[in-house]
């Protein structure tokens, strides 16, 4: 990769890892089986992402919305956390990946709970690249939890600014997300970093997750370089030469 093209690479990368059931029902699979696929590349994207040097990656494992869903594939998902725990997070660590867990603890059990606290605890120290995974997670929790946390605080209504509540938002310690991705063909935020991705830019794949690979990442990638980032001002030009 060219310096110039490294300039292009985006800071912070989210993504919402979508098709995991459908992955397995066109193979005739369990749910169960689509979402351990799901794992397996996560593992091998949050590799590409240190090799891309991107900073941050931020994954919906989990949406507030998904208790909705049967109870076997709910108590298969927390199994399946705690799997991936104890598998990965010897070699995550030798990656020097720091692991965050961001959403509402609450509804989770002690021992998932003890799982995330460990898997920070261990990687606290590394900078390679900062992995987030929303669990028990949604847009709108955080903006709320964001302005009872900034009231707590003692902030005033009229020092309460857009800068002062993303102090108090759940990854106040993160940049926000430069490129959002969401894999499977569905074209939605579904609830996932409301506040955060203003103006993020947006790719859409039809890839399932469990085959989102480096190639759809550099897609991806490749599609952000082309957007014109404004951020809601204009570019100024210079100005046309007049010939004499």
């Amino acid at each position: 990769m060219s310096s110039d093209q490294a300039a292009l690479v985006p800071r912070h990368v989210a993504i919402v890892m979508d098709g995991n059931g459908r992955w397995a029902k066109k193979r005739f699979l369990p749910r169960f089986f689509g979402h351990k696929q799901g794992v397996d590349a996560l593992v091998k994207v949050v590799q590409a992402c240190i090799d891309r040097n991107i900073d941050y990656l931020t994954v919906f494992a989990f949406s507030s919305e998904n208790w909705k869903r049967p109870s076997d594939e709910v108590s298969g998902l927390m199994g399946l956390v705690l799997a991936a725990v104890s598998r990965y997070l010897a070699r995550m660590g030798a990656m020097g990946v720091r692991i965050r867990i961001v959403g509402d603890r609450d509804a989770v059990s002690p021992k998932l709970r003890n799982a995330w606290n460990e898997a920070e605890a261990a990687t606290a120290h590394n900078t390679k690249l900062t992995l987030s995974v929303a669990f028990n997670y949604g847009g709108r929790w955080d903006i709320v939890q964001a302005c009872k946390s900034a009231m707590q605080a003692g902030v005033s209504p009229e020092a309460l600014t857009e800068s002062k509540l993303s102090e108090f938002m759940a990854m106040s310690y993160a940049p926000d997300p430069d490129l959002f991705i969401r894999t499977g063909g569905e074209v939605r935020i579904s609830n996932f970093l409301l506040w955060q991705v203003a103006y993020t830019e947006f790719v859409f794949s039809d890839c399932l997750w469990p085959e989102f690979g480096e190639a759809q990442l550099d897609a991806a990638i490749e599609a952000f370089r082309e957007r014109d980032r404004r951020f809601g001002g204009v570019k100024s030009t210079p100005p046309t030469a007049v010939a004499a």
